[in-house]
């Protein structure tokens, strides 16, 4: 029975307990919130101990692993105390809100042996490992463009409204857009150069206001990321794109062909609260023809989370890293890295609007 130690019970934090406990051999033990709501609605769904702070759940040593799924801004502090322990972590994305925190998580896990995984959840979206299996298989040719696009409902209410701002987000471009980031640079298989962004904050959260101020992040934008390898990427964004069938659309193009993996919204927003399957669409340029697959995922999944039944899948995976006792984990330091790099540099040129070269910055 592999033990987890949930810091951070929010809304992804519960998406967590409720895909942990659909794993066999997988329990969480013991759970870490400073909101107590958060954390009595976190135990009663996990059976977990309860603790309001980390320091007092890592001294009562009840986890084999630890999960880190509070907000953004206290990623780095986090990951940095539980280095000094001998336990697997699994920290939810972004791995920091700065490229300079995650570097100096980098220079501080050199030679750890417990591995450090980077939540990088739509990865493991049943659409897109069949788009990923596709292109391993040849499918498109060598991949030379990856578009994606995500039309979607605005960020969600949360503790203290900490998602609305960039200095704990990091920004939208690093809090949401990471994945992307993190999708283009796997399914190019290449480091990113540069970075050109338009961005605005246009509609969600203009007549908001909190004790921390009015709410900064950026509500739409179109980035493009040009490759090292010569391949380049297009970000397509839109958060007030509620009512959308295709919440996702992440298609990668080459010589022979276009496979495009298209992902529905989270159940509980769509207009019959039902969930929907995914597909994945090729467009075969010598037949001049599209065929279309439906990617089935179980509807317990569906309903688990908000995220395509990644974060079972992604679980699945780290425990399976763990129970081996050695090897690395499939997204890495570096990887988080990267991510937060892309976004960073998307932040800057929306501000600026100049193109970012990022020559020179990899880790």
């Amino acid at each position: 029975m592999i033990r987890y130690g949930l810091i951070g019970a929010g809304m992804m934090g519960q998406e967590h307990i409720r895909n942990i406990t659909l794993l066999d051999g997988a329990t969480v033990a013991a759970v870490m919130d400073p909101d107590e709501g958060m954390r009595r609605a976190a135990m009663t769904t996990a059976g977990a101990q309860g603790f309001s702070d980390p320091e007092a759940m890592i001294a009562a040593d009840l986890a084999d692993v630890y999960l880190i799924a509070a907000p953004n801004d206290v990623h780095a502090g986090l990951v940095q105390r539980l280095l000094a322990t001998d336990k697997p972590i699994m920290v939810e994305k972004p791995l920091a809100t700065t490229t300079a925190e995650c570097r100096d998580l980098l220079s501080q896990a050199q030679g750890r042996v417990a591995p450090v995984w980077v939540a990088m959840e739509y990865r493991y979206m049943p659409p897109i490992q069949r788009l990923i299996q596709m292109l391993d298989q040849g499918a498109v040719g060598v991949p030379r463009m990856v578009s994606i696009r995500e039309h979607r409902f605005p960020f969600l209410q949360k503790v203290d409204a900490w998602n609305r701002f960039n200095a704990r987000t990091g920004g939208t471009l690093i809090e949401k857009c990471c994945h992307f980031w993190d999708l283009m640079r796997l399914l190019l298989g290449a480091d990113p150069i540069r970075v050109y962004a338009s961005a605005g904050v246009d509609v969600n959260h203009r007549d908001e206001r909190y004790a921390g101020g009015i709410p900064d992040i950026i509500d739409n934008a179109y980035v493009i990321v040009d490759f090292a390898n010569g391949t380049r990427g297009m970000l397509d964004l839109c958060m007030f794109a509620e009512g959308s069938h295709w919440q996702e659309s992440i298609a990668v193009t080459g010589p022979n062909a276009r496979v495009e993996a298209l992902i529905p919204g989270p159940a509980r927003f769509a207009p019959d609260g039902k969930p929907r399957e995914a597909e994945v669409v090729t467009s075969i340029r010598a037949l001049r023809k599209e065929v279309r697959e439906v990617v089935h995922t179980p509807a317990e999944l569906l309903t688990a989370g908000d995220h395509h039944g990644s974060t079972f899948y992604q679980h699945k995976r780290f425990i399976d890293l763990v129970r081996h006792g050695s090897g690395l984990p499939e997204v890495s330091l570096d990887d988080g890295y990267w991510s937060v790099l892309v976004g960073e540099a998307a932040e800057e040129s929306a501000r600026s609007g100049q193109a970012i070269d990022l020559r020179g910055r990899g880790a």
